[in-house]
């Protein structure tokens, strides 16, 4: 089957296919590529089987990653959760994932990467695709009137903290401005250095907002006007996705996250959204799992595949040495250099 490359953010057929297939989401749009490019030169680009005069019938989204530290490869897509490939309900979803392996020579890369939440009607290892992580991701159905969700939430981890917040006079505050992005990068800042991790560059933020608009929200909570908690999502149809908190630790007692999550479910509820994406979870992630659980949200396996297989996988303890000692000399870096750490690490990582 012969399959063509599009520009998914010059060709207006994309997003006209997107608006009407039920599989799109937020990280396939135009805005989240434009976003990858502007902040880390990736190329995005769209594979398909539908031809140039034609309307796209189907398609799978990429993106380049060129880095002389990892190596090139097409990912689908970096940074994102999940990416299916898109198929119309006529065709059989295997035809549009057996030209995937033939990339890696087409397109002079290591490796294709796709990630799956729902594989089985695309049968990848059938198609020369082999497993290569494997995730929860968590979704909350918002269909319920808002009392039934509420009743739904965990009552100590979720109802009593959400009562302590309201009860200590927590604020929130909500939109896209300069001074609320702000607020929330000082916060990630302090978010991934607990964790041991370098942030995402500021600029990165800076392109999400410009390219999503209306459909990206930044919400803060504070305590006597200090921000100690924050939350960015992205909205996408009728799906609310969550994609980054952070927090001051000094302020948990309070319950702003759970406060912020409470906030950010009225909201979406109140814009007809229908869907709460809270994204994907290391399956070794107990605690983070726990959480997504106790919001009364469902978990699903989501899986990534790449061609060819990875040829050497380090073993578990080496790999979580190796984590240790990463984390512990970014946990311990000035701020400065933790910010211009980021605006190297992560364009080789995507």
């Amino acid at each position: 089957m012969e399959t063509y490359r599009i520009d998914p953010i010059q060709d207006h057929r994309w997003e006209q296919f997107l608006q009407t297939h039920p599989g799109a989401s937020v990280f396939h749009t135009p805005a989240w590529l434009n976003a990858l490019r502007g902040t880390y030169g990736y190329e995005p680009a769209v594979f398909s089987t539908s031809a140039p005069t034609h309307p796209i019938r189907s398609g799978v989204a990429f993106c380049r990653v060129q880095s002389w530290l990892t190596g090139s490869r097409l990912v689908s897509v970096p940074f994102a959760d999940h990416c299916q490939p898109l198929f119309n309900a006529n065709e059989d979803g295997c035809s549009l994932t057996a030209f995937l392996p033939r990339l890696v020579e087409q397109e002079h890369c290591d490796y294709v990467e796709v990630r799956l939440l729902t594989p089985e009607a695309l049968r990848p290892t059938q198609n020369g695709l082999a497993r290569s992580a494997t995730f929860l991701h968590h979704s909350l159905d918002l269909s319920l009137p808002l009392p039934a969700l509420f009743d739904r939430l965990h009552k100590s981890c979720f109802q009593r903290r959400i009562r302590r917040a309201e009860k200590e006079g927590l604020t929130y505050a909500e939109g896209t401005s300069e001074s609320l992005l702000q607020q929330f990068y000082s916060l990630l800042v302090l978010t991934r250095r607990r964790h041991g991790v370098p942030p995402q560059p500021l600029a990165w933020f800076r392109n999400l907002r410009d390219c999503f608009g209306d459909a990206i929200k930044i919400g803060v909570a504070s305590q006597d006007s200090r921000p100690i908690a924050s939350m960015l999502t992205l909205q996408y149809k009728t799906t609310v996705v969550y994609k980054y908190g952070c927090s001051d630790a000094a302020f948990h007692r309070f319950g702003a996250m759970p406060f912020l999550f409470w906030q950010t479910i009225q909201r979406a509820k109140d814009e007809g959204a229908a869907t709460f994406d809270l994204g994907r979870s290391d399956a070794d992630a107990a605690g983070l799992i726990t959480f997504k659980n106790h919001l009364g949200a469902a978990a699903t396996p989501l899986t990534y595949y790449r061609c060819p297989p990875i040829s050497a996988t380090p073993t578990a303890l080496s790999k979580a040495a190796q984590h240790h000692q990463v984390s512990a000399v970014f946990a311990h870096l000035p701020s400065v250099l933790l910010r211009a750490a980021a605006n190297i690490f992560y364009r080789h990582i995507g």
